[in-house]
């Protein structure tokens, strides 16, 4: 029991502020969704040329994920300003809302999604060990070549499946919401080169506004890690402020895959 909570923190300490391990849980198969009918165990799959659209009402039933040793951040269904959303309250908290996908490579396109915060939380550095925290952050997880892995991620990604039954993504992107850094920077995650951030909005102009954004996957990627996607099989969303011990409260909409 004692040795098995200390690897599991080791491994937290060392990923925790950006990455997401263990199972990537699921969704539904074509377009038209129904959530209610469509266990979150199952893998969604893009279908050739059309496109997968996740409504607050079914990002609200993805899985939950918990962070050993850190409180749970709050997700709930609520209509927010005349319209639906998916309400994330963080308090020294960091877990997220996951979902499996099957996305090949040659299907990655295009990435809509929106989102509002009522606040930036002001301690938070993304590039610093501790004070990595986000209000909004969007997730997308990657298949690849894990023999490229170096020597620390590599140990890294075993000590992963040992202990979630999961190996560690081959890559993980996530777009995020920074203090100051400029829009379209990449910060590295300070604790392994495989998770990146992309910075799609800065500072407090755009505070308690819904933001929408459209993204290339592919062009994305490339410009964070420096070569073509492999499949992506998951995405999350997550709001955390467990090092910085804040508060803040954000809110998801829609989010597209065309």
């Amino acid at each position: 029991m004692k040795t098995g909570y200390l690897l599991g923190q080791l491994l937290w300490r060392w990923v925790l502020g950006g990455l997401w391990v263990g199972a990537l849980l699921g969704g539904l198969t074509a377009c038209a969704l129904q959530p209610q009918a469509v266990p979150s165990a199952a893998v969604l799959t893009k279908p050739a040329g059309g496109a997968l659209h996740f409504s607050p009402q079914h990002t609200a039933q993805w899985d939950p994920v918990l962070l050993p040793g850190k409180l749970r951040t709050a997700f709930k269904l609520e209509t927010h300003q005349q319209r639906v959303a998916v309400q994330a309250d963080a308090g020294a908290s960091a877990s997220m809302l996951r979902q499996r996908l099957s996305v090949p490579p040659d299907q990655l396109g295009r990435l809509r999604f929106e989102w509002q915060v009522d606040s930036l939380i002001a301690q938070a550095d993304m590039a610093e060990r501790d004070s990595e925290d986000s209000p909004v952050r969007l997730i997308l997880a990657f298949e690849g070549d894990r023999s490229q892995f170096s020597a620390k991620n590599a140990m890294l990604s075993e000590l992963t499946e040992a202990l979630t039954g999961e190996p560690l993504p081959y890559a993980t992107l996530m777009y995020v919401w920074c203090n100051r850094r400029p829009v379209d920077s990449v910060i590295m995650n300070p604790r392994t080169d495989r998770v990146r951030k992309l910075v799609v909005e800065s500072g407090p102009v755009h505070v308690q506004q819904w933001r929408r954004y459209q993204r290339d996957i592919r062009a994305d990627f490339e410009k964070a890690f420096g070569e073509p996607p492999g499949a992506l099989v998951g995405m999350a969303i997550m709001t955390d402020t467990d090092n910085t011990r804040g508060k803040v409260r954000a809110w998801y909409g829609n989010i597209d895959l065309d």
